[in-house]
Parts: C-alpha cells; sequence; structure tokens
C-alpha cells in the first residue's frame, strides 16, 4: 500500500505529464519495489514555483518525490534502483530544466503505524 506525493514547481504540466509520471512511478513501484499495483497510489502536486528555492538560489523547475512504504520491505539495492529510475522518469517528462537538486525520498514506516480501509498493513499480514 505505497502512497507516492510527487511535487513540482515551474511551468504549468500538461495533462499527459502527470499522467507519464502517475504511471511511470507506479510501474517503478511494481517492478523495482514489489509493490501491488492496485494499492500504489500516486498524488502529483504543482506548488508555486516562489515557494521554492534551492541553496537560497531561485530555480526554474524542480521536483520532490516522497514514497511511502512498509519499513523492512526493500533491500537497500532495490531502494537505491528506485532512486535512480525516478529521477530518470522525472528528467525524461520534465526536460532538461529540471534542477539536479531535486529529491527522492523513500519514506518507510512501521506497519503498525499505517493502512487503509481501516486496517494496518501488520493486520492485514497476520489476516
Amino acid at each position: 500500500m505505497p502512497f507516492i506525493n510527487v511535487k513540482i514547481a515551474g511551468r504549468p504540466l500538461e495533462r499527459d505529464q502527470i499522467a507519464s509520471i502517475q504511471a511511470g512511478i507506479t510501474r517503478l513501484m511494481v517492478d523495482i519495489l514489489h509493490k501491488v499495483g492496485p494499492l500504489v497510489g500516486v498524488l502529483v502536486e504543482e506548488v508555486p514555483l516562489a515557494g521554492w528555492r534551492v541553496g537560497g538560489e531561485p530555480v526554474s523547475r524542480v521536483a520532490q518525490v516522497d514514497a511511502t512504504v512498509s519499513a523492512g520491505t526493500n533491500t537497500a539495492d532495490e531502494k537505491s534502483r528506485f532512486i535512480v529510475e525516478a529521477n530518470r522518469l522525472l528528467k525524461t517528462v520534465l526536460g532538461a530544466d529540471l534542477t539536479e537538486v531535486s529529491y527522492i525520498v523513500i519514506h518507510e514506516v512501521p506497519k503498525d503505524s499505517w493502512g487503509y480501509d481501516g486496517l494496518t498493513q501488520a493486520e492485514r499480514a497476520r489476516s
């Protein structure tokens, strides 16, 4: 049950760019981190560029990916590969003006601390 929040600042996104990011991130979660595709949630948010600086300096295009997964479900190599491929996806979809300092973060949350439809991931694992 991973949830991924992608924040992007810069010129407005086209619908196909949003769809490409959502489909690409979902594919990476399934192929690399072995998550169940129909349970992967991806929210793409456009945020004001004026609110985002890197090193105190303005940027023309920047992104942040926050992926939340159950703790202990992926190896260091899998997480590293996800970060590489998610970065490649962002560069492909958003273009050359994407700043190098666009972070991809994998947050590992204990299974008893999150869930969906009223059940924690720990309760689902016991079922």
